[in-house]
């Protein structure tokens, strides 16, 4: 069973890397085999190399990412809200994400899904 401990701080580090840019170092959460959905009923984004890639472009954006609660953690699976915040043209743009994340025995994410929509999305034009 993953340390319930190291997965939050993994969450944490998570926010982190959004906050530093940092593509590599999210990527670095997960296990090479690992998958990603976001948003939920978009393709997966499978291995690391493809997780990275999809970081890379989404720390480009320059959003920075907000805890919204507590993170809740129950047997090898966390999910956490938070707010994703975004300017684009000099306007400020917000997406309220639920993800959740499936941990390994080494405490590395496995599965991550996020899960928003269009109802989620606020100053988009």
């Amino acid at each position: 069973m993953p340390d319930s401990k190291k997965m939050t701080a993994a969450i944490h580090a998570y926010v982190e890397g959004f906050s530093n840019r940092d593509s590599g170092s999210i990527a670095a959460l997960y296990a090479v085999d690992a998958s990603v959905e976001d948003p939920i009923g978009s393709p997966l984004k499978h291995g690391r190399e493809a997780i990275l890639e999809f970081y890379t472009e989404a720390v480009m954006t320059g959003a920075q990412l907000t805890l919204q609660g507590p993170i809740r953690v129950g047997g090898n699976f966390a999910a956490f809200a938070f707010s994703v915040n975004l300017t684009f043209g000099g306007v400020h743009q917000r997406i309220d994400v639920i993800d959740t994340f499936c941990f390994n025995e080494a405490n590395e994410i496995t599965e991550m899904r996020a899960f928003w929509g269009p109802e989620n999305m606020h100053g988009f034009q």
